[in-house]
């Protein structure tokens, strides 16, 4: 027997290795491949849609932008051109999600800091209160890195328009008040193409590492 072994033992070996791959190839063609959806107005809580592109089921991607960050420099599509990143509506003195978001985003912002094709954007949805030296300081108390996140601010129209055409985050607010808007919890991933691959709720821990891990597959996508 221990002869017969040694005599087929190459034919043995290779029959193993041979197994051993074929197994593996099988097991990855049944396993399901990650996917990450496209998102489209026509696939989004209306609430969160501007009623003139609610039925818009095909492509989308984020307007071209034109704001002021915590620096008082132009930040616009060009400064995340090419780049995946985290967009998100706040405003400074909110007291409830804001606090828990802003550092949620901190902990996002360590995780891709060293990496270039990642970056983070903040938009506040108070601008007449957010003014550039009041985001400064927000920046600085939740450590923030210009170099990967800016908080930004505008015309409130323009913000507003961003907020429910572009990235289709926010809801209505006040009727009585023009650009009213109420901001969410929502976290909004978007590709180097510009397209809305991903919405997280950006209070829960869970929901950021679910973030941090899409955020890993587009950039081997």
């Amino acid at each position: 027997m221990k002869s017969l072994l040694y005599k087929y033992r190459k034919f043995f070996i290779v029959l193993i290795v041979f197994s051993a791959v074929t197994i593996t190839l099988f097991y990855s063609a049944l396993k399901p491949q990650k996917t990450l959806p496209i998102y489209n107005p026509a696939d989004v809580n209306p609430e969160l849609v501007d009623s003139t592109i609610q039925y818009k089921s095909k492509y989308h991607t984020i307007a071209d932008f034109k704001f002021v960050n915590q620096n008082g420099d132009t930040i616009t599509q060009k400064n995340y051109e090419g780049k995946i990143y985290v967009a998100d509506f706040f405003f400074t003195t909110c007291g409830s999600i804001c606090p828990k978001m802003s550092t949620n985003l901190e902990e996002v912002q360590k995780a891709i800091l060293n990496n270039p094709k990642v970056m983070l954007l903040s938009h506040t949805v108070f601008p007449e209160v957010d003014s550039i030296p009041v985001l400064k300081a927000y920046a600085i108390k939740h450590h923030v890195v210009d170099s990967k996140w800016n908080l930004v601010t505008g015309d409130k129209k323009e913000i507003y328009t961003m907020a429910r055409k572009s990235y289709l985050a926010v809801k209505l607010g006040r009727p009585d008040q023009l650009y009213d808007m109420v901001h969410t919890e929502n976290f909004v991933l978007v590709d180097q193409k510009r397209r809305v691959r991903g919405f997280y709720d950006g209070t829960n821990k869970e929901e950021i590492k679910r973030l941090l891990e899409d955020i890993d597959f587009l950039c081997k996508e």
